[in-house]
């Protein structure tokens, strides 16, 4: 794989920060994942399920091939281990709060004192300053809310509703992902290490910059419609006869407009006075998309599906979970990947968003058992079995 030889060492919970790691991992490089005692709060993700499901999928997606150590930084020990395991990484990668890391003497001066080479990625939910850079924040809230991500998606006149598990935290784990490669490419040209940062509200703030930016040029933004009165009529959701969802997206200006009109059996709609230019059509936004609405419903899916490709229009089903699982176009993309289950068999799981055409893609291993490896990677770093013993003793390790 390509990152075959890069250390990373991960203290970190939830999802943004060890989805960084996690992408690493899928490409090749070595992860250890230290946990403090009782594990990353995403291995009891489904604790309060009131069945046995046997499995946690979010926490493996995340930690498949890593490696986990438990070490308590609360004592001496535990410490000591975390920063002798950063004096020999690549990588240190965290979302612990920088007050708590600087009290522990993990903090980006110390461990880089030790190692100058070494990247020190931190991920917050706000930023390393400002009056609220101090606060604990998740995707939903501060992704999610504080930039303005749930206003913007939310219909005019609707109510805010919540985003679904991780959706803010991966699109952070790729911009994390994205620091440490920089990082790492500035260092072969220097040879010293730096810290990277990322925060879910600058990466929210990013991920809606294309309207951001109209409200930071403009001082305005236009609301979120229904479907009933679209901002462009051509760009909407529509059923077929047997109620199944699609949604189409015009090429810009007027391109597809007849090409639609063909697509949806009402070629006579060019000439109808209400939508004879860019500008009517807009007027009549709701007037439009009515009759799309019967044009589309009255065909069965089949026939809109085989008119839209003749069109050779931008469109694409509006799928189920059940039906990506089973797309075959998602999997010849690369956007799964074997993971082993442990017990000897595999299952499909999400994979890091990149191909590399050329580079063989393997089965990846299953996620850690909660200190599985300690006493290994406390062995490779230079501990006796006497020293191990005496930390599980006292707490610092188990």
């Amino acid at each position: 794989m390509i990152l075959k030889g890069l250390k990373v060492v991960e203290f970190a919970t939830y999802i943004a920060a060890p989805g960084a790691a996690g992408i690493l991992g899928d490409w090749g490089a070595e992860v250890i994942k230290i946990e403090r005692p009782g594990g990353d709060d995403m291995r009891h993700v489904f604790a309060d399920a009131k069945s046995d499901l046997g499995a946690n999928p979010t926490f493996e997606m995340d930690n498949r091939g890593k490696r986990s150590v438990v070490l308590d930084i609360a004592k001496p020990e535990g410490r000591a281990a975390v920063a002798r395991l950063a004096a020999g990484a690549d990588v240190f990668l965290t979302n612990v709060r920088a007050a708590s890391l600087k009290r522990a003497g993990l903090d980006e001066a110390s461990l880089r004192a030790a190692n100058p080479r070494l990247i020190y990625a931190l991920v917050t939910g706000y930023g390393m300053e400002g009056p609220d850079a101090h606060k604990p924040g998740f995707d939903v809230t501060a992704f999610w809310s504080r930039a303005g991500v749930a206003r913007m998606t939310t219909p005019k006149g609707e109510d805010p509703f919540l985003l679904r598990t991780g959706f803010g935290d991966h699109i952070t784990s790729l911009a994390t992902t994205s620091a440490i490669l920089a990082a790492l490419y500035e260092r072969e040209q220097t040879g010293v290490g730096r810290m990277v940062q990322t925060s879910l509200l600058a990466t929210g703030v990013y991920t809606v910059g294309s309207d951001l930016a109209v409200q930071l040029r403009f001082g305005r933004l236009s609301s979120n419609r229904s479907r009933r009165e679209p901002l462009n009529p051509l760009a909407n959701f529509f059923q077929s006869r047997e109620g199944r969802w699609f949604v189409t997206n015009p090429r810009g200006g007027s391109a597809d407009w007849a090409a639609m009109t063909k697509a949806a059996g009402r070629p006579e709609l060019q000439d109808d006075p209400r939508f004879t230019s860019g500008r009517l059509r807009k007027e009549n936004t709701a007037a439009l998309t009515a009759e799309f609405d019967t044009a589309f419903g009255a065909l069965d899916w089949e026939e809109i599906t085989a008119r839209l490709d003749a069109a050779d229009l931008v469109w694409a089903p509006v799928q189920t979970p059940a039906e990506v699982a089973a797309d075959p176009q998602v999997r010849a993309a690369g956007a799964l990947v074997e993971v082993e289950d442990g017990r000897g068999g595999f299952g499909d799981s999400p994979a890091a968003p990149a191909q590399f055409p050329g580079v063989e893609t393997t089965r990846r291993p299953p996620p850690p058992g909660l200190g599985q490896h300690t006493e290994d990677v406390l062995r490779e770093i230079g501990y006796s079995g006497a020293e191990i013993e005496a930390m599980r003793a006292s707490g610092a390790a188990v």
